[in-house]
Formats: C-alpha cells, structure tokens, sequence
C-alpha cells in the first residue's frame, strides 16, 4: 500500500529550520506527499505567510499534490464530527476562561498541577453544569468508557506500540477543548478529521507531539475513521537546546535565502 504523509504548517508566521525539517522528512518518507495550509486561526493567519510557505517549500524542491486542503475551507466538515460526538452524549459546553482554570487548579484541594498537550489539565469545573453555549469539550471519562484502551504504533523517537486507557487519560490528558466558541473547532479535531480525509496512512511530526496523539486516536475510535501510523521525528534546536519556534525568525528560511544558502546547506545544517 501506498504511503501517504503529509506537511500541515499554518499561515502565521515564516517557516524556520524546524518546518524544513519536517517536511523533508515527510516527503522522503512518502510515495504521496500531500500539503496541508491549517488556517482555522483567521485572526492570526495571513495570505502573504501561506504565498511564503509555498514558495520556501519549492525552494527545497518538494512537490505536493493538488489542490491543497485548506482549513479554512473544510468548517463544515468539523461541524459534522462535533455533531456526531455531542449526539453520542460526549461533549459538554465549558465558559471557563483561563483565569478561572487557573483559579481552581489553585485550590488547595486541587493538588499539583498536572501539565498536559495543551496545558494544565482542566479540572472539569462545567462538566456538570449544563451550560447552553461556550467552548465544546470532551467528557474523556464517558469517552473511554466506551472505548476502554487505545493504542498507536510509533516509528520514530519512542518506537513501538503504545497503549492508554481511560484513567491514565483523564489523569494526563483531561477534558480536551474539541471546538473554541471563537472557531467552531480546534487543532485536534481538525487534524483528525482532515487526515482521514486526505487518506493520510502515515503521520510524521516532531516530537512534542507525541502526548497529543492518545487524544487523536481516542478521537479516530469515536468517528469510526481510521488510525494511521505515526512517526514522532527528532526537534530542531537552537545552541541552548530550546526547539525552535515561528518567533525565531532569525532561523527563517527566507532569511538564509538571502543570504546567499541552498537547498542542499539547509539540509546540512539539518542532519539531512
């Protein structure tokens, strides 16, 4: 079978030596490379940074299938799978603001603080509150009741199949945001819902996402859409060891560009 990978930047700032090297291992680990514009954040995206993107792209010689998925484009595909997993009794609306996270986690009954994908694990303050509108979370305990375990299988830094049930889950995870009121979905279901529709079988990213993937499998069991392979590659660091970010546009590839590299330096500098 085929190995379809893909590379899904967004739109909000240039690509650094990081993305090069994502997508150049996406591409070299694919016999389809397809390309991904993830611009469901309309205030911080801009059509300038994806015509960069593209175009950096092609300067390292890659090529992707046509026409590109963008997110933007696909809201009503993300209403659907939340109107699926509400109609399964697993969503709840949450008004907590972040100030009100905080709070609680700070109560002296709450004990530490546990960090998770996407920051301090939600307590669970609305779950029960049966609130009318707000942010869409997912009830993680109701959700493993039905699903018991999950499991994906990883070819890259943490090699081998690995395995998650619902305590461990609710424990390091939590109550995941699946829709911000602001854009009708998140990264998590949109990543879910959008590889399945790419027929991706092979999904490459860095390393730090690794805890976020248990949360997109569980998402995959409850859609009834399937589980790719996964492969977790290495981070691209900066002389203090911090991997890099879009704020690092010292390490912009427009800016080595101008400088005078080529493609074949940028992979050198990259390990490639």
């Amino acid at each position: 079978m085929a190995r379809v990978t893909r590379f899904a930047p967004s739109p909000t700032g240039p690509l650094h030596l990081g993305h090069a090297y994502a997508a150049l291992v996406a591409a070299e680990r694919s016999d389809r490379f397809l390309l991904r514009i993830e611009d469901i954040d309309t205030a911080r995206s801009k059509p300038e940074w994806e015509a960069a993107i593209l175009d950096d792209l092609a300067w390292l010689g890659l090529r992707w299938e046509t026409p590109v998925m963008r997110q933007s484009d696909r809201l009503p595909a993300y209403r659907a799978a939340l109107d699926r997993l509400t109609g399964l009794g697993l969503t709840y609306a949450c008004t907590c603001t972040r100030g009100d996270i905080r709070a609680a986690l700070s109560a002296p009954q709450e004990g530490a603080t546990v960090m998770g994908p996407d920051g301090p694990v939600y307590p669970g303050t609305c779950r029960s509150k049966g609130h009318a509108s707000g942010a869409v979370r997912l009830d993680m305990a109701a959700a493993m009741r039905r699903l018991g375990t999950v499991t994906f299988t990883d070819s890259g830094t943490r090699p081998g199949l690995h395995n998650f049930d619902g305590p461990t889950l609710c424990r390091e995870v939590g109550d995941i945001v699946l829709a911000r009121k602001d854009i009708g979905t998140s990264y998590h279901l949109a990543v879910v819902v959008d590889d399945a529709a790419q027929g991706i079988t092979e999904v490459t990213r860095g390393e730090d996402l690794f805890e976020a993937t248990a949360i997109h499998v569980v998402l995959q069991r409850l859609l009834d859409l399937p589980t790719p392979a996964y492969h977790h590659h290495r981070l691209i660091r900066d002389e203090a060891g911090k991997r890099l970010a879009k704020r690092d546009d010292a390490r912009a590839l427009a800016n080595y560009r101008a400088d005078g590299m080529l493609p074949q330096d940028i992979r050198q500098m990259i390990g490639l």
